[in-house]
C-alpha cells in the first residue's frame, strides 16, 4: 500500500511541483533569488500535502491518485474547511516557487494548474464521488465549499469518520 501512495504523490504533485517547474526554470534560465516570504506559502503548502495525502491513506484507505482512489470518504481534518485541500496545497507551493525564482511562466502554470482543476472536479472528480460515496458525499457537497474556506470546521462528519 505504501508503494501505491508513494507513486501516486510522485506522478501527481510531483510533476506538478517539481518536474514542470524545473523545466521551465531550465529553459527560462531563471534562478532562485532570495525570497524570505516565499517559505511561509512553501511551507503551508508542503505541510497541507503531507497531512491531506497522508489522510488518503490512512483514512480513505487509498491514493490521491485516479487509478487508485479512496475506499471512504475522506472528511478529516482540512478536509472540514474545503473540498479541495490538496489542490490548494500544490497551489501554495507553485505561488512560493513562482516567488523564489520570480518567474512568470511558473506562475502561469500555477494559473494553469487552477483553471484545469475548475474544469476537471465538477465535471469528472465530483461525478464519480457522487457514484462512489452516494448520499454522504452530497451531503458533504452542500456543506463545504469546492475552493474557498468555511470559517469554521464542519462538524457533521464527526460522526461519521474514527
Amino acid at each position: 500500500m505504501i508503494v501505491r501512495w508513494l507513486i501516486a504523490i510522485l506522478v501527481l504533485p510531483g510533476t506538478v511541483v517539481v518536474f514542470v517547474p524545473a523545466a521551465v526554470v531550465r529553459v527560462t534560465g531563471a534562478e532562485a533569488t532570495f525570497a524570505g516570504m516565499a517559505l511561509i506559502p512553501g511551507l503551508l503548502g508542503l505541510g497541507l500535502a503531507i497531512w491531506t495525502s497522508s489522510l488518503f491513506f490512512r483514512v480513505g484507505k487509498g491514493t490521491p491518485a485516479p487509478w487508485d482512489p479512496p475506499k471512504r470518504l475522506v472528511v478529516p481534518g482540512p478536509y472540514r474547511y474545503v473540498r479541495n485541500p490538496m489542490i490548494t496545497s500544490v497551489l501554495l507551493m507553485l505561488a512560493a516557487e513562482a516567488l523564489i525564482f520570480q518567474s512568470w511562466p511558473i506562475a502561469v502554470w500555477l494559473g494553469l494548474f487552477f483553471a484545469g482543476n475548475a474544469v476537471y472536479f465538477p465535471w469528472v472528480e465530483e461525478k464519480g464521488l457522487r457514484r462512489r460515496f452516494g448520499e454522504d458525499y452530497v451531503n458533504y457537497c452542500r456543506h463545504v465549499p469546492r475552493w474557498l474556506l468555511r470559517l469554521t470546521p464542519w462538524r457533521d462528519c464527526d460522526t461519521k469518520q474514527t
